[in-house]
């Protein structure tokens, strides 16, 4: 009973830190505007753990990767890291003692998690935005969700064309973005849980 209350707050509390972190690189990569409260809440609740990463990483402006904020996606990265790492281990896993192998797999579970989480962020985003069209077109949250989807929706438009005047690029993209996470991403974590 305690053992999945653990299990329960871990998988919660990392997969809402990875969250976070993966929301503020997109916002940042696809131009959000940070004046806007949820955008804002975001940088403010993040910016805990970005800030000192920012300055270790600070090196790696000299090559070249000034324009795109390792830090948050670094991060997201390790709370995925922490999270299986946390979860085998409370689940017994020798993870110490179990040899050089378990290393490249587990490193592949938390990439296959921040994939998981963006490609969700993504598929939510389309989601609300498309409901909000319909519902409350004026709402605060319209801008921030049309700068987040707009790179995604944009091209996906020059190969969709509306049927009508209904656009159905949102409905193609979270079908696509179903698809992949059931028949790809899900499969790939079971397998390599399985072969740890």
């Amino acid at each position: 009973m305690l053992l999945n209350a653990l299990l329960f707050l871990v998988h919660t509390l990392l997969g809402l830190l990875s969250a976070l972190f993966l929301l503020r690189f997109y916002f940042q990569l696809c131009k959000v505007s940070f004046q806007n409260p949820a955008a804002e809440w975001v940088l403010v609740l993040s910016q805990f753990a970005v800030k000192p990463t920012r300055r270790i990483l600070s090196v790696f402006k000299n090559f070249g990767f000034s324009r795109v904020d390792l830090s948050t996606l670094l991060l997201a990265y390790l709370s995925q890291l922490t999270l299986f790492s946390l979860t085998l281990w409370l689940k017994d896993f020798p993870l110490i003692v179990a040899g050089s192998h378990v290393w490249p797999k587990l490193l592949g579970l938390a990439a296959v998690g921040v994939t998981n989480i963006s490609l969700t962020i993504f598929l939510y985003a389309v989601l609300l935005q498309a409901v909000l069209s319909w519902l409350n077109p004026h709402t605060a949250l319209a801008p921030l969700l049309g700068s987040l989807t707009a790179p995604i929706l944009t091209k996906m438009r020059l190969f969709i064309r509306p049927i009508g005047h209904i656009d159905i690029s949102p409905l193609v993209f979270v079908i696509g973005a179903q698809l992949v996470l059931a028949t790809l991403l899900m499969p790939l974590e079971n397998h390599l849980l399985a072969n740890l």
